[in-house]
């Protein structure tokens, strides 16, 4: 069964599933060949009883499905695979939103030194749509290396910010 590039996740039980920061990771850590319990556990650092768990609640979702299975030492493992590259949220979801950036950064090592570049900048709407498939684009046409490299995290968001700088204030000269 092909992954699907996106999903809008907007079900009543997406939602609900996607609101604990476990279930991002576990869905971050889904290669899109699929993986065992065993190893989820191991990828996630959590107890195998956890990630299942949590993987029965991605499947009633609609979030992963099963893949194929092997027979390893007299036992039968089971790949789960994950529906889609990528999940979209609904806007004012701000539960799914908050569990997905609590898992990110569980997953951002505090000892690596890293690119974090966050800034408010004026545009109009038009501008920031535009940013914003600039952005997906050239996130998403970066091909895959080989499996045996380093894994690498990249976030994107533009997203509309209240905060505003304060104004500057001038001293007037009497």
């Amino acid at each position: 069964m092909p992954i699907a590039q996106d999903l809008v996740a907007d079900s009543p039980a997406q939602l609900r599933a996607l609101s604990h920061p476990m279930r991002h990771r576990l869905l971050r850590a889904l290669p899109a060949d699929g993986a065992t319990i065993s190893q989820l556990s191991r990828l996630a650092k959590t107890n195998k009883g956890n990630v299942s768990h949590h993987l029965r609640v991605l499947l009633d979702a609609g979030l992963v499905t099963r893949g194929h299975t092997r027979t390893v030492r007299g036992g039968t493992e089971q790949y789960w695979i994950p529906v889609a590259r990528r999940l979209r949220f609904p806007a004012g979801d701000g539960e799914t939103t908050d569990a997905m950036l609590r898992a990110i950064g569980e997953e951002i090592p505090h000892d690596d030194d890293h690119l974090f570049n966050n800034r408010r900048i004026s545009m109009t709407a038009e501008q920031a749509q535009h940013l914003s498939e600039h952005l997906d684009r050239l996130v998403n046409e970066l091909p895959d290396g080989d499996p045996g490299l380093p894994s690498y995290s990249v976030i994107v968001s533009v997203y509309r910010s209240d905060l505003r700088p304060a104004p500057t204030r001038t001293k007037e000269h009497s």
